[in-house]
């Protein structure tokens, strides 16, 4: 009698489950959050695009979308809350050969990170920036955050908000970034090709994309499930490519624009600092190295 024992068939490898830390999942988001969505869309574009994973690094601040960090399979840092471009920053300068992408939320990239938002974009920093957007602060208590629409209600304006929101997408442009856009996390397809073709350009990207909150601003409006915000999105949002980003308001329970907006081409902060200091200094001036560290004769 044989003593063997017969086994299953491994099943094949999910597609995206390299890029994954799958010892990590299940993951910590609320069901219909969008951020695991988007995450998806995320990991696909790394594979079609054949991205070098060991040459790729994620950068993540604080709150719901600050998790993101720890979920991918990439060398990261879960920054403090606010400060996830500065630290995007400093890797970008010190390993200029990797791609740096920074994956946070509304709150911590536009609330207490924004004055490193405006100045990174300023200066053009070579970063991928996926900003996450679902209106309010959801992990630490539904606050109202610099996203939130006028009339809407947070925790901290229960009556509703009377501060006129962020447009990202213009304060972005405006600042000098070279590629925006605009997607909802129901918009899976385009949001992995806009992902994909971001990963091909240079300079400061931000691709926002529109997120439900069910836990906390869904109920606080009393907007119903996540599903419900995803037929909104369906229902509401327009593709209109190349808008002029001063159009890009989001009004509470409007109809709104997605789209690609702005892809053009700018030296980078890098390529500036090089360009300046060689002309400048002549032999003098060493450029950062790939692989980290000053190469000297």
């Amino acid at each position: 009698m044989s003593t063997e024992i017969e086994t299953a068939p491994r099943p094949e490898e999910h597609p995206i489950a390299p890029s994954l830390r799958m010892d990590r999942i299940p993951h910590i988001w609320c069901p219909t959050c969008g951020i695991g969505t988007i995450v998806k869309c995320f990991a696909t574009a790394l594979g079609v695009a054949g991205v070098d994973l060991d040459k790729t690094a994620i950068v993540s601040g604080i709150g719901c979308t600050g998790r993101v960090a720890g979920y991918m399979n990439l060398d990261a840092f879960h920054a403090t809350h606010g400060r996830a471009i500065p630290f995007a920053t400093g890797l970008k300068l010190g390993r200029p050969e990797l791609e740096v992408v920074v994956f946070s939320g509304d709150g911590d990239l536009s609330g207490i990170g924004g004055n490193h938002f405006i100045h990174a974009a300023r200066r053009n920093m070579d970063l991928l920036v996926i900003l996450v957007n679902n209106f309010i602060y959801g992990m630490t208590g539904g606050q109202n955050a610099p996203t939130t629409p006028e009339t809407a209600r947070s925790s901290t304006m229960p009556v509703g908000n009377i501060e006129h929101p962020f447009n990202l997408p213009h304060l972005a442009a405006s600042c000098g970034a070279t590629f925006v856009s605009r997607w909802t996390c129901l918009h899976i397809r385009r949001l992995t090709k806009c992902i994909r073709t971001a990963l091909g350009r240079k300079g400061f990207r931000l691709i926002e994309v529109i997120a439900p909150c069910s836990t906390l601003y869904s109920r606080l409006n009393r907007l119903g499930s996540g599903l419900d915000l995803l037929k909104f999105y369906h229902d509401n949002s327009e593709i209109k490519h190349g808008a002029d980003t001063r159009e890009l308001d989001i009004a509470y329970q409007d109809h709104f624009i997605c789209g690609n907006f702005i892809d053009e081409e700018r030296p980078t902060f890098l390529d500036q600092m090089n360009a300046h200091y060689e002309k400048t200094l002549g032999d003098r001036y060493v450029p950062m190295q790939p692989e980290g560290g000053w190469i000297h004769e």
